[in-house]
């Protein structure tokens, strides 16, 4: 999000609005906080204590600060959002459903849906996986700074061709890559102003995603992703 700046002339509103955006769409622990916004530690955790008393920020069960209910935009209002749009691709497909989000070098699976039988991909919520392979880390990487897209794409599994396609397609899918037998295919998920905010992705089996997945799922999952994005 960018180190804090005094830009209004009032020190403590600025550094409010610096922890607000921090936070966001990415929870954060204190230290995390402190690291992104430049924020002292002590008046950082004043602060985000003092959101949370107002309900712009939601204290997290591991400990981290997120958007609450009473700010636009929480992960809480995205989460709630998609679910029955997870729920009806998970009900069409019988595979596994995840949203994740970028935090860092990493995405973290922020909800999940998951078939109540048979073997699938299982990401708990709360994982963290790395941006360097995966369709889910194709779109993200398609919304970094060029110099961050590089660095990733230095130890990636995939290429900048690739994370051009995925931004031109809608989609993105990755076979075997993650980890051998495991396919899935991947959308953008945008908000009123046209930004990234969560990517959905299907997940399963190599072999059941017979030719591919974007052939079994392409456009089920693009269709999802667009109205959920109608929606936010």
């Amino acid at each position: 999000m960018g180190r804090y700046s005094e830009i209004s002339g009032i020190k403590v509103l600025d550094r409010a609005v610096a922890i607000m955006k921090a936070t966001a769409n990415t929870p954060m622990n204190l230290s995390e906080l402190c690291t992104d916004t430049g924020i002292p530690r002590a008046t950082a955790h004043r602060l985000a204590s003092a959101l949370e008393m107002h309900q712009i920020l939601a204290r997290r069960a591991d400990g981290r600060w997120g958007a609450g209910p009473e700010l636009p935009g929480s992960q809480d209002k995205l989460v709630a959002t998609a679910t029955p749009f997870m729920e009806n691709l998970m009900d069409a497909t019988g595979e596994s459903v995840q949203l994740y989000q970028r935090r860092g070098d990493e995405r973290i699976c922020i909800a999940a849906c998951e078939p109540t039988s048979g073997l699938h991909n299982v990401v708990p919520v709360g994982s963290t996986l790395t941006l360097n392979s995966g369709s889910a880390a194709r779109v993200l990487l398609a919304d970094v700074t060029p110099d961050e897209r590089d660095r990733i794409l230095a130890t990636a599994s995939y290429s900048l061709a690739d994370v051009t396609e995925a931004a031109e397609r809608g989609w993105s899918e990755s076979i075997g890559e993650r980890e051998p037998g495991l396919a899935s295919i991947s959308a953008p998920v945008f908000d009123a102003t046209d930004s990234l905010v969560a990517v959905l992705s299907v997940s399963g089996s190599t072999e059941r995603m017979q030719p591919s997945p974007a052939a079994c799922y392409a456009e089920i999952v693009q269709q999802a992703a667009h109205d959920l994005s109608a929606q936010l």
